[in-house]
């Protein structure tokens, strides 16, 4: 009996190695990952490079690749080597679909950010004194777009606005806001939305009337700037490092992701403008095999908190943003209070306004 056992131990022994070598360490089924790729603004890079957003990603069965463009250039793209689009607001998004060809795609909007104008303490404390904006904390205030668009209209320069004195040589030229181009970036796109709004009588442009009405101010504001980038990435980059210029624009994410892990603002003042028109960051499913991936990053609670963790809002957890963004008041507005939102003009509207402003 013992030798019988002994025999029937050791082919189920043999019989295991043998499974183990034919499966050559294969995962159990049902851990394998779909590998996607898509195309995103540049703002969320280092959200999809996070080790953690990656392995929480994988946990959930995808691996995610990704490269950068700007949102309003996306539909130009060969978007059927993609498996999903990410553009960093909703009015892209259609051109997007009809682009793909898939039209009617089930979209989602897993977290916003609004626009900031970001500003050195001294160009801060100038706007403020000539009330172009008004401070609410140390580190933090609104910009007031209709005083800001009548010194820009004039084309005001720094010493103007210093009285004609040089207490701050640093700012010297004519005063304007380092914008990305609005023919391709939705930030500088979303902005001139809003200040068309605001020089259009806080209204809408909605037709050629408007636009010509709002062209000329809107092209000033344009040319001062010379050449522009083509996302938010580089210019913030630069007033982290301390060059560039004393006032641009970023998303209001960029600023609390550098909070968020406690990395030096240096002088940095955040002004809210107190008009904005509102940027969810909309992901168009262009593949069968990305077609889930956007619910997930909007009900995925590990998810959500990383994506506050790189300064975003999620659509279903603003009391988990601001509760993380608690500490860091001086500089930010959590509640948005005091800013009116505004809806933005059709894309073929923003488009012509745009190659207005842009000559």
């Amino acid at each position: 009996m013992r030798r019988i056992l002994g025999i029937a131990l050791a082919v189920l022994l043999i019989g295991g190695v043998i499974a183990a070598i034919a499966l050559g360490g294969k995962k159990p089924e049902g851990t394998a990952t779909k590998t996607v790729h898509g195309v995103i603004g540049s703002e969320k890079s280092e959200f999809f490079r996070d080790p953690d957003v990656v392995k929480a990603l994988k946990d959930k069965g995808y691996t995610v690749k990704t490269e950068t463009s700007g949102s309003w250039a996306m539909d130009q793209l060969a978007l059927k080597e993609f498996d999903f689009a990410f553009p960093s607001s909703n009015e892209p998004a259609a051109e997007i679909e009809a682009a793909a060809g898939v039209k009617g795609a089930q979209t989602t909007k897993p977290f916003f950010s609004p626009l900031v104008v970001i500003a050195r303490a001294n160009a801060a404390k100038v706007l403020t004194d000539h009330g172009l904006a008004k401070m609410t904390g140390k580190n933090t205030g609104t910009l007031l777009l209709g005083p800001y668009l009548k010194a820009a209209d004039g084309q005001k320069s720094w010493q103007e606005l210093q009285g004609g004195t040089s207490a701050f040589p640093e700012l010297n030229g004519t005063m304007f806001i380092r914008t990305t181009d609005p023919a391709t970036s939705n930030s500088g796109a979303l902005f001139l939305a809003t200040t068309s709004n605001v020089a259009n009588n806080s209204t809408v442009v909605s037709d050629d009337a408007g636009i010509e009405r709002t062209a000329p101010l809107m092209r000033k504001m344009v040319s001062v700037q010379g050449a522009m980038p083509q996302s938010t990435d580089d210019p913030f980059r630069a007033f982290l490092s301390g060059s560039g210029e004393p006032l641009i624009l970023a998303y209001e994410s960029q600023v609390a992701s550098l909070l968020l892990q406690k990395q030096d603002p240096g002088d940095m003042v955040v002004l809210y403008p107190d008009t904005t028109v509102n940027s969810p960051h909309t992901f168009v499913p262009i593949s069968e095999n990305a077609k889930d991936l956007g619910a997930l990053l909007v009900s995925d609670p590990a998810l959500r908190t990383l994506e506050i963790r790189h300064g975003f809002r999620p659509q279903e957890g603003l009391a988990e943003f601001t509760a993380a963004t608690a500490p860091y008041t001086a500089y930010l507005n959590p509640g948005l209070t005091g800013i009116r939102q505004v809806g933005a003009p059709t894309v073929k509207i923003l488009m012509a306004l745009a190659a207005r402003a842009k000559g």
